[in-house]
């Protein structure tokens, strides 16, 4: 029989334990961007919420009707 020894098995446990380590170190770095664009969109729609109540504001200021077409 062809039973690996001992010293293979570490090598084979190693060697997979560094894959390991790269494959979370790659996840981490792609969860670290998807945060920082998850913070950048954030910041994007508050600052369009904000456009939006300014505008929104703006128009209903004005809520004397507006007057008829020249051609009535």
């Amino acid at each position: 029989m062809s039973d690996p020894s001992v010293p293979d098995r570490v090598d084979a446990l190693e060697i997979r334990a560094a894959h390991h380590e790269r494959s979370l170190d790659e996840m981490n770095e792609v969860l670290l961007a998807q945060w920082k664009e998850i913070d950048r969109l954030t910041r994007l729609v508050a600052r369009l919420e904000d456009r939006l109540a300014e505008a929104e504001d703006r128009a209903g200021r004005g809520n004397a009707p507006e007057p008829p077409p020249p051609h009535y």
